[in-house]
């Protein structure tokens, strides 16, 4: 038997895999305790995109399991055992604003939980693919010491600088910087997926995510960029737009595109392989540009304010340089571009919101 085994199955990323994988593996195991909804309140709960995929997924069996518990998941791997072949870890503790409140809960699920997963996948189902769903935040804040250059909506890498003209690649240094505690936190699993894969020569690979986006987000003020945006400017909730004169860039990548390329990676997959991936030069936009999109597809005004203090170890400009991957994975391709991806949520949304 095939078994696919999903953290943060109920999640954007997770719920994404869950929904790919159901005709591609004999069956799903979905691990999720919605602490989103502890992370972000009752409006980030996922229980919602959890009865969908309950409903819909009929080889799909659910697990509210908190990676924390080490014991939890070890009679999980121990059922399944060497049938499990392919893990997506994508459950975390994903705002870099929100662990500064709770530290150790931040270090404890990111950190700790992948390091519980990675063992007991050594244990148990050595053989599988394990896929860890990192951030750009790992390299802290050292994009902002680029050479950029303010544009009229955004800011931009400086054209005397081509090593950057796709983006950032992944020879960018993750030390001597500021990361947030949450950056740490996934500083730490990410090392550890990386050292699971060279030193147990495991098949582990890392995707260094820019901003992961898709219809299925629920999306919140600390967590989820466009899916709130968007949430906003249909319901006209205030939004405020933190520092950089709105116009720090980000890449967006959608979560279907993201899961593919795992999937690619499965096929044929790497100890301990690092890749970049986001939106890159396909899809991306500030701030400013954002809300102007998002003012366009729902033809509302948003309502919406500026303030000068940026986020703490937040980037000005981020677009990941995927080359590395396409040389390794040739055949994958971007399905949704940025204008699909609003599009997308702001139909999924209108629905729920």
């Amino acid at each position: 038997m095939n078994i696919a085994l999903v953290t943060g199955s109920a999640g954007l990323i997770g719920g994404e895999a869950v929904r790919f994988l159901s005709e591609k593996m004999d069956l799903i195991i979905g691990i999720d305790n919605d602490h989103r909804a502890y992370f972000f309140g009752p409006d980030a709960s996922t229980r919602w995109n959890l009865e969908h995929i309950e409903k819909d997924i009929l080889n799909y069996r659910h697990y509210s399991c908190d990676i924390r518990n080490y014991s939890d998941l070890e009679n999980i791997f121990s059922e399944y055992g060497k049938d499990i072949k392919l893990i997506i870890h994508a459950a975390a503790q994903p705002s870099h604003d929100w662990a500064a409140r709770e530290p150790i809960t931040d270090f404890t699920v990111n950190a700790n939980g992948t390091l519980n997963l990675l063992e007991l996948t050594r244990l148990y189902s050595q053989e599988a693919v394990f896929v860890f769903t990192s951030t750009n935040k790992v390299y802290g804040d050292t994009p902002n010491y680029l050479p950029l250059v303010e544009l009229e909506t955004r800011w931009e890498i400086a054209t005397d600088h081509p090593y950057y003209e796709k983006g950032i690649d992944e020879n960018m240094s993750i030390d001597q910087c500021k990361h947030s505690l949450f950056g740490a936190s996934k500083v730490a699993a990410d090392v550890l997926c990386q050292e699971y894969g060279r030193y147990f020569g495991m098949k582990v690979g890392i995707f260094r995510g820019g901003c992961l986006t898709g219809p299925q987000h629920s999306g919140t003020q600390l967590h989820g960029f466009l899916s709130y945006l968007m949430k906003c400017a249909i319901n006209g909730n205030h939004y405020t737009v933190f520092g950089y004169k709105g116009k720090q860039v980000r890449d967006n990548i959608h979560s279907w595109d993201l899961v593919n390329m795992f999937w690619h990676f499965y096929q044929n997959p790497k100890a301990g392989e690092v890749y970049n991936a986001g939106g890159s030069r396909f899809s991306n936009c500030s701030m400013q540009e954002a809300i102007l999109l998002c003012q366009e597809i729902t033809g509302n005004k948003m309502n919406y304010s500026y303030a000068e203090d940026n986020r703490i170890g937040d980037h000005i400009w981020y677009i990941s340089d995927v080359s590395k991957f396409r040389t390794h994975f040739p055949n994958w391709e971007y399905q949704f571009g940025l204008q699909d991806i609003l599009v997308q949520i702001f139909e999924s949304m209108r629905v729920r919101v």
